[in-house]
């Protein structure tokens, strides 16, 4: 099987960085260095070029410094009046969203939302790609058949997506894997799910460089993902 089969056949060169914190670790480390500033912006552990020419330098410089910032100080706005919500994570917040007060609750789904999906997305990417690897590539074949398969439900989710939203592959509350979408920024998080890879499909996640083209951004970020982090993901999901 070719390397990166998972979302396109096909590929060339292997990358090796640093994994990033696993979901669960991700949140909260975020949660521990926001907590007296209120949530924050995470910076990113390559450069704004460095996944080029797949997705471009100023779509990244727009979508991370202007989007995802603009959904972390939606959210602080939104939890400013209520303390009792201030020291909670993210993951925890969404986690437990049915006891947000009501007339915020909306503004954290999405805001609260968009900093949770977009924190996953940007440590599940890196330069030159990665293949299927460790205990989340056996998963995916035992539950769906075969890389294969998984790669064309969850590349099929992504592309046929209607409107704004997100393809997940998750760990369910059974501890099983589950590839569907979700709307604007729904999290998984909200169903009790954790997810372990995510891919943003609104517009301005890839409109610069592929303009109307969702399937042609869709195979190209299947050569950026970084499996090993995925991995990492998956076994801590499993054992939370």
């Amino acid at each position: 099987m070719n390397r990166r089969n998972f979302l396109i056949q096909g590929s060339t060169a292997v990358a090796g960085l640093l994994l990033a914190s696993t979901p669960l670790r991700l949140y909260a480390d975020h949660h521990e260095q926001a907590h007296s500033h209120g949530h924050m912006l995470p910076k990113l552990s390559y450069p704004h070029d460095a996944l080029e020419p797949h997705i471009d330098k100023r779509t990244m410089e727009i979508h991370h410094g202007r989007h995802h910032q603009g959904y972390v100080n939606k959210l602080n706005a939104a939890i400013a009046n209520h303390h009792d919500l201030e020291h909670l994570s993210i993951e925890a917040l969404l986690r437990n969203i049915d006891k947000v007060p009501m007339d915020i609750r909306q503004a954290v789904i999405n805001s609260g939302g968009g900093h949770a999906n977009h924190t996953l997305f940007w440590s599940i990417m890196i330069p030159g790609g990665s293949e299927p690897t460790g205990k989340v590539a056996e998963a995916i074949q035992s539950t769906f058949g075969s890389l294969d398969a998984g790669s064309e439900m969850f590349a099929n989710k992504a592309k046929t997506h209607f409107g704004s939203g997100w393809a997940w592959l998750v760990v369910d509350e059974n501890k099983k894997l589950q590839i569907y979408s979700t709307s604007n920024q729904d999290s998984p998080l909200m169903e009790g799910h954790t997810p372990i890879l995510g891919l943003d499909v609104w517009e301005h996640a890839y409109y610069l460089n592929y303009q109307n083209r969702r399937a042609d951004y869709v195979d190209a970020w299947g050569e950026i993902v970084n499996w090993e982090q995925v991995n990492a993901n998956y076994v801590a999901a499993t054992k939370a």
